[in-house]
């Protein structure tokens, strides 16, 4: 598994417990890594992990009304966790990474759906990331 996937998935788990308890960001990334048996962690894959928690954090507004915006019949507060971290996960990419191809993120966050949210999780953000990845490109 490449180093930006496994950045990834820790960037969601720690995301998630930031939304379960007080943990600060450097926290949740170590628990994160630590939960995992395959040894200390891939510099580039940190790195990456904590550039993606520190981007959500710092644009979390942004992020999270750009999500509403294109959200039909949903609040924030009312989808599963993990959905709601997966979206600000990649909300952050595209529109503040432009290194990072809007395929590459689009599958990403499907991927994530699929691997750490429920059967409807892939479908859900999928289609969401659509009309969002559009808004974002339009407004460049």
């Amino acid at each position: 598994m490449g180093a930006r996937r496994i950045g990834r998935e820790r960037a969601l788990q720690a995301l998630y417990q930031m939304e379960m308890s007080a943990l600060r960001p450097e926290d949740a990334l170590e628990t994160a890594w630590n939960a995992e048996p395959e040894g200390p962690p891939d510099p580039e894959a940190e790195r990456f992990a904590l550039e993606l928690v520190q981007g959500v954090i710092d644009h979390r507004d942004e992020i999270d009304a750009l999500i509403e915006q294109h959200s039909h019949n949903w609040r924030l507060d009312r989808m599963a966790r993990v959905d709601r971290n997966v979206l600000r996960l990649a909300v952050f990419e595209l529109k503040w990474r432009p290194d990072i191809p809007k395929k590459v993120t689009l599958n990403e966050a499907v991927e994530l759906g699929k691997a750490f949210g429920t059967e409807a999780s892939s479908a859900f953000v999928n289609g969401l990331l659509d009309r969002i990845a559009l808004d974002v490109e339009q407004q460049r």
